[in-house]
């Protein structure tokens, strides 16, 4: 497959392109964008595909010669499905530039694993299986923010939306054939909301801190707060989160607060001059965190080995898992993670109303009632010597194999 290579560099060439797109029910979408050293991943290509058009606009030149305002009514447009892979960077760089989360979108990363290809399946490895073509990665590692892209540069961004809409096609028809597809809505219902998750309140942020859940909750309560200032300076400055300051620098802060600024200089991987620009607010946030009531502390997982019976029962129901994925041709990691089966084993009562992905729409038709009866001895399990695979019945009834 071919497509004539049309870049767009100014907001007139965009306009035109604009009016071909509106009246398409479906654009594919990909970016290009750089990271290392903004808060907002500064965006530098956006690669469109229709049935009958295909373009890639260079973000910087066009915005710094008028708008993009017509590009984004288009792609914001409820009666255009727009078509995505792996585009949670995509839709997230789209609402924030929009001031909306593009809708409806499919995205066919989660459709693929959703009808046999595997988990987080690449895009190269989609074409190559779906269109038996093998993609260039000579620009993989490409650096989107210098100027001037070759031929070559803009011919490889453009494939990455070239195969999006017959892929979409080859996908649709299988979770139909399937009837998958109000399953696959309540995934992207869900990457719905982890795009949106990005916008949440900055005292949210200190759960995507790594190691958080080991803190007690008086130390969850100083983390949440230096997290929540950290996000706000990360915006103001437009920088990394981590350039403000590391994560680690943050929960040796909330695991043993400084008084003075002495003790605060003295903390491993805080800058110097963070301590000099910010010493004495950073006291006062962690002063004030330190001296909240614990009503107001973060509820903090509780932290305890599983017991050795338990163990055995979330393997059983791992097996269980991994057999009905097979089964029904769906990625295992797509129905539940080790914590969701974990979590199930642990309530010894009540564990049909579990606040648990596996327990609603769509994964509890599939697999979640099937782990309950397990766990409640409705069903019992048996390995078929001649193909290796699990089958279960009601307790009461023998099979003879």
């Amino acid at each position: 497959m071919t497509t004539p290579l049309h870049y767009i560099t100014n907001p007139m060439a965009l306009g035109e392109f604009c009016e071909r797109l509106k009246d398409s029910p479906r654009l594919a979408i990909d970016t290009e964008f750089v990271g290392e050293d903004s808060f907002v991943p500064k965006l530098e290509l956006i690669q469109v595909a229709t049935d009958n058009a295909a373009a890639v606009i260079d973000f910087p030149a066009v915005q710094a010669a008028g708008s993009l305002d017509a590009f984004w009514d288009v792609v914001c447009n409820p009666a255009i499905q727009k078509i995505v892979h792996a585009g949670r960077q995509d839709l997230d760089l789209c609402a924030v530039h929009a001031g909306q989360i593009p809708r409806p979108f499919f995205d066919t990363q989660i459709a693929a694993a959703m009808v046999g290809y595997g988990p987080q399946v690449a895009y190269a490895n989609l074409v190559l299986r779906v269109h038996g073509m093998r993609l260039d990665k000579a620009h993989t590692f490409t650096n989107w923010s210098a100027r001037p892209l070759s031929h070559e540069q803009l011919a490889y961004a453009l494939e990455d939306v070239t195969f999006l809409l017959d892929i979409h096609d080859h996908l649709h028809a299988r979770l139909s054939k399937l009837s998958r597809l109000d399953w696959v809505d309540e995934e992207f219902a869900r990457l719905e909301d982890a795009v949106g998750d990005i916008r949440r309140e900055p005292q949210e942020r200190y759960q995507r801190v790594r190691g958080w859940d080991q803190l007690k909750p008086k130390s969850a309560a100083v983390l949440r707060e230096l997290a929540s200032w950290r996000e706000g300076e990360a915006k103001r400055r437009n920088v990394p989160r981590g350039r403000v300051m590391r994560d680690e620098v943050l929960l040796q802060l909330a695991r043993h607060p400084p008084r003075h600024i002495q003790e605060l200089r003295a903390v491993r991987g805080l800058h110097g001059s963070e301590a000099d620009r910010n010493g004495e607010a950073l006291l006062e946030i962690i002063r004030t965190a330190v001296a909240l009531p614990p009503s107001a502390w973060p509820e903090v997982p509780k932290d305890r080995k599983p017991e050795p019976e338990s163990v055995g029962l979330v393997e059983l129901l791992q097996a269980v898992l991994k057999a009905r994925a097979t089964e029904a041709e769906i990625a295992p990691t797509l129905l539940a993670t080790t914590a969701d089966l974990q979590a199930l084993v642990d309530a010894k009562a009540n564990r049909e109303t579990l606040d648990l992905p596996i327990l609603k729409g769509w994964r509890r038709l599939l697999l979640g009632e099937l782990l309950l009866d397990v766990l409640n001895g409705k069903l019992a399990l048996m390995v078929e010597p001649k193909s290796g695979t699990i089958t279960w019945f009601p307790p009461s009834i023998r099979t003879d194999i």
